[in-house]
């Protein structure tokens, strides 16, 4: 997983601040087509908003949730916010 800049940082928060989550994590958790799913728009739009529903969280807190997920998908997190985080992942040249 790579750090990425405060520049970059400063970027996705603008692109996706007014922009709906794409993906829900629902009851059912971070299950493996949740992290395929995430994988592919990453592949497609380098970031994604995501949202974990309260029935989702169980013990964990969001930002456990969105780390583990950065470290499936190897991309950099971005931003956790109550139950919504951002991720961001440069596109192979």
């Amino acid at each position: 997983m790579s750090e990425i800049t405060s520049r970059t940082k400063r970027r996705v928060k603008r692109r996706l601040s007014g922009e709906n989550p794409t993906i829900w994590i629902g009851k059912s958790g971070v299950t493996q087509e949740i992290v395929k799913e995430i994988g592919k728009q990453l592949d497609k739009r380098e970031m994604v908003k995501i949202k974990i529903l309260e029935s989702a969280l169980g013990e964990n807190e969001a930002k456990q949730i969105a780390l583990r997920i950065s470290k499936q998908t190897e991309a950099s997190l971005v931003e956790v916010r109550g139950h919504t985080f951002m991720l961001y992942k440069r596109h192979k040249k």
